[in-house]
């Protein structure tokens, strides 16, 4: 048993005189063919990551070809993948002047829209060969983002109501007066996830008179049904109302939040005024 094992240590590693398989030079990138980013190393979702690195240390044969693989994966804090993994070659031949020549590797990815992770990880794995030897090295950077408390069933979470479609400041009050535009944005999780993480989520609203009288109902306003590599953490909803011929007074508004995974509802309430 001794023996075999030195035997696989010998077969995995270079020889004696070999050079040592090293990854050299790594460095992220916020836009292709930039500086390198110091650390602590942050992206945005949706942003672009781009990386780069060299390779040293590699063996040629005798006709001076060298035979290189690398694979790239990123992975969130629960070690699930952000994206398919990369995976590329590198034969070539060198001539003289190549002596000291290092391979370059240059890899991007589009962050996912609700990835968010403090202690990402960027993997990278290369492997010699024609010397069988393999070397590999995690880097961590973070997403920054919106967080969610996570919940165990469908819910929704930050509801607020706006002035505009391009508002990013919630109304403290929100008051309207006849004519305006009712714009409001919120937040859905909790939701199951089906084959290829495939989500199935649906709302709908309804307003009511001050009285209580329904005034508007719109059942399904709204339906997302989406497969993805990296599972969506939440879903963005919407609501736009044109006010038009409304008395002042207090408005309850009502969306309802369908999961047709898991069958299960959720409502959330909320009011708006409309002022002379």
């Amino acid at each position: 048993m001794k023996l075999l094992a030195v035997v696989l240590a010998l077969v995995a590693g270079p020889a004696a005189g070999q050079p040592k398989l090293k990854i050299v030079q790594t460095a992220f990138h916020q836009f292709d063919g930039g500086p390198a980013m110091r650390a602590p190393v942050e992206f945005q979702t949706t942003e672009t990551l781009f990386f780069s690195a060299k390779i040293a240390g590699y063996t040629k044969s005798n006709k001076d070809t060298i035979s290189l693989e690398w694979m790239v994966e990123t992975f969130d804090d629960d070690r699930v993948r952000l994206a398919p993994g990369e995976k590329n070659t590198i034969q070539v031949e060198l001539s003289e002047e190549d002596k000291n020549w290092q391979p370059l590797i240059r890899y991007q990815v589009e962050l996912p829209q609700t990835a968010t992770c403090q202690k990402c990880l960027l993997q990278l794995t290369v492997r010699d060969k024609l010397a069988n030897a393999e070397t590999q090295l995690e880097l961590p950077f973070a997403i920054r983002g919106l967080t969610l408390k996570p919940s165990p069933s469908v819910t929704v979470h930050n509801f607020r109501f706006l002035r505009s479609e391009n508002d990013f400041t919630p109304l403290a009050i929100p008051a309207y007066r006849p004519g305006d535009e009712l714009w409001a944005r919120f937040e859905i999780n909790g939701f199951r996830y089906g084959e290829k993480n495939r989500v199935q989520v649906e709302y709908g609203l309804a307003v009511y008179r001050p009285s209580g009288k329904l005034l508007y109902q719109e059942p399904r306003a709204a339906v997302a049904d989406e497969t993805s590599f990296y599972p969506r953490k939440y879903l963005p909803g919407v609501l736009n109302l044109r006010l038009e011929n409304l008395p002042p007074g207090e408005y309850p508004l009502v969306v309802e939040v369908r999961d047709l995974q898991s069958g299960e509802k959720y409502e959330h309430r909320a009011a708006f005024r409309v002022e002379p």
